[in-house]
C-alpha cells in the first residue's frame, strides 16, 4: 500500500482470521463487530486458516493489518511462517495475534517471530481498537 494518512475516509482494512484447526469463532466474530462499529473495514476469512491463505488474501486485498483471533494454541507453530509471508508485500503488513489462549509467555514467543503486536486476553475493545489503529498507521508511514 503507498503511504496513506489515517483519515476518516479512508478506512482500515483488516483481514481476520483463525490459523490451523482452532474453530472457536464466537471471540473472532465478536472483535469483527467490535472493529467494525469503531469504523474499520473487516474481511473475515474465518476457522480454519493456513498462513499462505491469510497472506494471499491480506496482500490482495491491499490491508493494512493482519488479525489473528486465537482460542487453541496453534497459532504458536504458524506466527513466524505468517509474518515471513507477509514480507511480500512492501512494507510488510503488521500482524496483531488475541486471544483468550494467550499468555504472557506466548505474546513474548510471538513477538519474537515477528508479530508486531499481541493482546492478551485481558485485554478489552479499547486495547484491540487502539493496537489496530497503531499498527496500521505505522504501516500506512511506510
Amino acid at each position: 500500500m503507498t503511504s496513506l494518512a489515517l483519515h476518516p475516509t479512508v478506512p482500515i482494512r483488516v483481514v481476520l482470521g483463525m490459523l490451523g484447526l482452532d474453530q472457536h469463532e464466537a471471540g473472532a466474530l465478536a472483535v469483527a463487530n467490535i472493529l467494525r462499529n469503531h469504523g474499520i473495514e473487516v474481511i473475515y476469512t474465518g476457522r480454519f486458516q493456513q498462513p499462505d491463505g491469510l497472506a494471499a488474501v491480506a496482500i490482495s486485498e491491499d490491508v493494512d493489518v493482519v488479525a489473528i483471533s486465537c482460542h487453541s494454541w496453534e497459532f504458536l507453530y504458524y506466527a513466524q511462517e505468517l509474518v515471513e509471508l507477509l514480507g511480500q508485500a512492501s512494507p510488510r503488513i503488521p500482524v496483531v495475534i488475541g486471544g483468550s489462549v494467550v499468555t504472557p509467555e506466548d505474546r513474548d514467543r510471538v513477538l519474537t517471530a515477528g508479530v508486531d503486536a499481541a493482546v492478551l486476553k485481558e485485554g478489552g475493545p479499547e486495547e484491540i481498537v487502539r493496537t489496530v489503529r497503531e499498527l496500521a498507521a505505522a504501516y500506512r508511514a511506510g
